[in-house]
């Protein structure tokens, strides 16, 4: 074993050995905090908070590729999330929500588009 990885292996040892009692089967779990499983999906609620964060802005300047592309995503992902082993709720929660954003995005420009049908007459000239 190289010494990186010695010197890993003690430190999540030290990590588990300050954890209380009732924190140790998340610990230990197969898609928990000592797994890529666990961080991959915590890191991509930082898309969902973007999402968030966009309907402050005016539909006018929303993409409708990009929220296309992240109601897709997320809910194939979704999906795919609930048949792979271990079973990853952390990244099914993600998915839906971003999934959910998209959808909701999607939702403020078909409405935006529908409610000013002078923008079409616009584009056309």
């Amino acid at each position: 074993m190289s010494a990186t990885r010695v010197l890993w292996v003690r430190f999540l040892g030290q990590i588990e050995a300050a954890l209380p009692q009732r924190l140790v089967p998340f610990w230990k779990a197969p898609a928990g905090p000592q797994t890529i499983f666990f961080w991959a999906p915590a890191f991509k609620w930082g898309l969902v908070f973007a999402g968030i964060a966009d309907l402050a802005r005016p539909a006018d300047k929303l993409s409708p590729s990009q929220s296309t592309a992240l109601a897709a995503t997320g809910l194939i992902w979704a999906r795919y999330s609930l048949v792979i082993i271990p079973k990853n709720w952390l990244l099914f929660s993600v998915n839906i929500g971003l999934g959910l954003t998209g959808i909701n995005q999607l939702c403020r420009i078909a409405y935006y588009s529908y409610s000013n049908p002078q923008l079409k007459e616009d584009k056309s000239e």
